[in-house]
């Protein structure tokens, strides 16, 4: 196993991602003192009939590595070799996984807004698809609970409840009902449903005579001890043991997986988020990532040093266009597309789009569209997101006289954009736009970042095999995400503060680091972009020093009006100025000017060819 050899002896890695369609393969390895990702290979997924098999495809995929690299990674009876030795073998094999539907679990707690919302985040962090959430008091009656825990037959629950030394009638109640559900797990028919529960201890012993017989218990620390405080390791540790014992036993060739692999496995958002959380502990940085999938939005940040992850469910670029489209509505969706298109058109583009979920915009036109239908699936979700990834709710804060009236429950959003440092894009309208500087102008549009925060997309999708290879070598995952999985597209400056057209927001001057400077005004509405591209000799972003002069009620991230002099990353689109003012909301301008305006931002960025933009 990886945990018995000394990262140093570790040159050669292969790691897979079993994910719902497709299999990837990536080969890292250990050359002129650092290690870089050497070929990456894929094939579908054989998870389902007429395989039954997950290993099969990632014995294609690694097949695909072997060819492309010329390195014998598979023996004469198809296993993989190890450990290395010169050109044949590997190290060590890991794997994620999110294959079968991925670790899909149901949450239980007695105060929705404290308790149950905490293990929420404690499941969502382990990398699981929350299914529902059931609390005292979220107004259903008993016996629609009991029928939606019957309905769910999730892989498994998390129960929770009362801090330490506090009330147990309620949550005893909550095991009551998952008693009288009975509940039957998705997968496998010869054992019983896990159950973890983390609540009040002194109910440990009514928890374990209530619900004992009719699953397989474990208990853990409470995730909520005192109501000022969230423990949620111990309960993501036991979800991640669960998953592998229970779970990847009972999906069709897991059991054969498992002991191939030198690590457990991970659930793929759980292991995105770990590589999320290493970085910016790491680097001591804010970080917000996102990855958007044809049916499913997940989005992560580090905030504090506390993590956060969300999944929107309903939006998504194919599966879930037309949740997208609804949501948002039509209006959010045209105010991005810089000409007029007929409606009935737009929706049967929309419509196309999720029964062929897997084709491409072949016109112009039809990027434009579905790169606006991504903007707001994207700012919808982190909306969401940022509702979720909160101080902690029902803590009573101190106050003054003036708010003694005015007690909420209701923490205050984490999400701080000025602090925020990356902002880092995955999947496919993202990471494969035709143009870098696409994916830079839809996350910034989507996001809207305030101050300086540097922007990047995951180049292949490879952040699962890397937050999972975090585990066993720190090093070696965190060179390969900066070198190889990251592609950095550069900064963007964004000062905070009503912006009027024409209007001066902020005086710059850039000095680059082969000598020359640029100089000049960032007016209200206008955007400029300014190249610095990538450090040929460390593979990292060159650097610039650059000066902002903000005017009164502009804040560039010093505070309003101060000056600002620091040091901005480059990458393949440059540093970005945003003289759009934040808030800023397109829909506030008239027809002609929304029309006119978007055509110069996306000539000012180079975001389409220019004869793109004079479509009627």
């Amino acid at each position: 196993m990886a945990d018995t050899l000394n990262p140093e002896d570790i040159k050669v890695i292969l790691a897979t991602d079993c994910g719902s369609t497709t299999t990837k393969a990536i080969l890292i390895e250990y050359r002129d003192g650092e290690y870089r990702l050497i070929v990456r290979g894929e094939a579908p997924t054989t998870v389902e009939t007429p395989f039954d098999d997950v290993t099969m495809g990632v014995l294609n995929a690694v097949g695909e590595v072997e060819e492309l690299s010329g390195r014998t990674l598979l023996d004469e009876n198809r296993k993989i070799m190890s450990p290395a030795n010169g050109s044949d073998g590997t190290d060590i094999y890991i794997s994620t996984s999110s294959a079968g539907g991925g670790l899909q679990m149901m949450v239980a707690g007695v105060v929705r807004s404290m308790t149950a919302e905490s293990a929420e985040r404690a499941a969502l962090g382990a990398g699981s698809i929350v299914m529902d959430v059931i609390s005292s008091n979220d107004k259903r009656l008993p016996h629609q609970q009991i029928e939606r825990i019957r309905q769910l037959r999730p892989d498994m629950i998390l129960l929770s409840g009362g801090i330490d030394g506090g009330t147990k009638t309620h949550v005893v109640e909550l095991a009551e009902l998952i008693a009288a559900a009975d509940p039957k797990p998705r997968l496998g028919s010869g054992y019983k449903l896990p159950v973890i529960y983390a609540g009040n201890q002194e109910a440990a012993g009514d928890i374990g005579e209530t619900l004992g017989d009719t699953v397989d218990l474990d208990i853990v620390d409470n995730l909520r001890p005192v109501l000022e405080r969230e423990n949620l390791g111990p309960a993501r540790e036991k979800i991640h043991d669960l998953f592998m014992e229970h779970v990847m036993a009972q999906a069709p060739g897991y059991s054969k997986l498992m002991t191939w692999a030198d690590a457990p496995i991970m659930p793929t958002p759980g292991a995105v988020g770990l590589i999320m959380k290493k970085i910016a502990d790491t680097e001591n940085i804010e970080v917000v990532g996102v990855d958007i999938g044809g049916a499913t939005t997940d989005v992560f940040s580090v905030f504090k040093g506390v993590f956060n992850r969300t999944v929107s469910a309903n939006l998504g670029m194919s599966y879930s266009v037309s949740n997208v489209f609804a949501e948002a509505g039509l209006a959010n969706v045209m105010r991005w597309v810089p000409f007029d298109m007929d409606e009935r058109t737009l929706r049967n583009r929309v419509k196309n789009k999720m029964i062929r979920p897997t084709t491409i915009p072949q016109a112009m036109q039809d990027l434009i569209f579905e790169q606006g239908i991504a903007r707001e699936a994207l700012r919808l979700a982190f909306i969401q997101h940022k509702e979720f990834a909160t101080e902690l709710k029902g803590v009573q804060q101190q106050r003054t006289i003036a708010d003694a009236f005015e007690q909420s429950t209701s923490g205050s959003t984490l999400v701080n954009m000025m602090s925020l440092n990356m902002l880092i894009g995955s999947g496919g309208v993202l990471s494969h736009a035709p143009r870098r500087q696409q994916a830079a102008m839809m996350m910034i549009d989507a996001f809207l970042p305030e101050g300086i925060t540097r922007l990047a997309v995951d180049s292949i999708f490879m952040m699962p095999q890397l937050g999972v290879l975090s585990d066993v070598h720190e090093r070696a995952a965190i060179e390969v995400f900066e070198k190889d999985c990251l592609i950095h597209l550069g900064t963007c400056v964004a000062p905070v503060g009503a912006a009027k057209e024409g209007k001066p927001v902020c005086k710059f001057t850039i000095s680059f680091p082969d000598g020359r400077s640029e100089s000049g005004v960032l007016n209200g509405g206008d955007m400029k972009c300014y190249p610095l591209g990538i450090d040929a000799s460390t593979n990292l972003p060159s650097k610039a020093r650059i000066s902002l002069e903000p005017e009164r009620g502009f804040d560039c991230g010093a505070g309003p009006g101060s000056r600002l002099e620091i040091n901005v990353s480059g990458g393949v689109v440059g540093i970005v100025l945003d003289g759009r003012g934040r808030p800023f909301n397109l829909s506030d301008l008239s027809a002609g000017d929304r029309v006119r305006k978007l055509r110069e931002w996306m000539t000012a960025l180079d975001i389409y060819p220019e004869a793109s933009l004079t479509l009627a």
